[in-house]
């Protein structure tokens, strides 16, 4: 298979397409890794032998705060399409800032509401408002059957799922589940900033979630106290986990789950390790005799 790289909307739209196969699409900022790879191969899964995957590569300005790391994200577009053409997809569509925003930046999209201003949002205001427009657009660009997002941003998975349903998308949403290295840190385009000792460092963040699901037949609280007293050890490593949430939440709506909550729920936790923000979460089933 050779993949295609496509960089503008026309190009995009001119592709060759069985109009009763079905397109899946893998939406990322690039910088791939095999979590990227994952979701393009279970996109090539459900698209079928005469279906489409494609893959999208954008660095979406939206979405990055006045102070966060729009300049320095990497960008490694050679490599991005050799592991999708690896991987099974038939195209990569890498457009231009002026291409998804022609106008320069938008007078109108997509607001997040409250969902978006809990737990990420509320560290990262407008965070959300951004990732909902591109997602939105990239949709509309790409006219997919099947959408594919990765568990481990478990907010923005939530959000895209419930934009999908309130605004009546035609498209599927897949969320595919964390893919982890050896050590159990979960892969990451930021994790290539992290020096020796910081990796060491973030390895609390798997290792918390961890107890908790050790702890997940006794409850939420149970669960609660775990993981904290994990963060609270990597809070003296050096570098040391600087916290900002751990929080218990319901998936539909991200809201703190109460002590004698039943069914599922998404513990998820973000910290700094030196100049590296990361991110994490594990689902915990809480129904009588269950556990994940």
């Amino acid at each position: 298979m050779t993949t295609r790289l496509v960089r503008d909307t026309a190009e995009l739209r001119s592709l060759p397409r069985d109009p009763a196969a079905r397109r899946a699409v893998v939406m990322t900022m690039g910088a791939l890794h095999e979590g990227h790879a994952t979701l393009i191969r279970e996109a090539r899964r459900l698209a079928g032998p005469d279906g489409q995957v494609v893959v999208t590569v954008f660095v979406n300005p939206l979405q990055f705060g006045p102070n966060e790391d729009l300049d320095r994200y990497p960008r490694t577009l050679d490599a991005d399409v050799a592991l999708a053409e690896k991987s099974g997809a038939d195209a990569v569509f890498a457009p231009s800032v002026a291409e998804v925003y022609p106008g320069g930046e938008p007078e109108v999209r997509i607001s997040a509401g409250p969902m978006g201003e809990r737990l990420e949002g509320a560290h990262r205001p407008g965070h959300f408002d951004g990732v909902l427009t591109v997602v939105a657009k990239l949709l509309h660009l790409s006219r997919p059957d099947t959408a594919l997002f990765g568990q481990k941003d478990a907010q923005q998975l939530a959000m895209i799922r419930r934009m999908v349903r309130d605004l009546n998308f035609p498209v599927e949403i897949v969320g595919v589940p964390t893919v982890r290295e050896a050590d159990g840190l979960a892969l990451s385009s930021r994790n290539r900033y992290l020096s020796a000792a910081d990796r060491a460092s973030a390895l609390a963040l798997s290792r918390a979630l961890t107890a908790a699901a050790g702890a997940a037949d006794r409850g939420p609280s149970a669960v609660r106290e775990a993981a904290r007293a994990v963060l609270d050890g990597a809070a003296t490593l050096e570098p040391p986990v600087v916290l900002d949430y751990l929080a218990l939440v319901d998936p539909a709506d991200f809201t703190e789950v109460p002590a004698g909550f039943t069914g599922e729920a998404v513990l998820a936790v973000a910290a700094r390790v030196g100049t590296t923000r990361l991110i994490d979460n594990i689902v915990l089933d809480f129904t009588p005799g269950e556990r994940s």
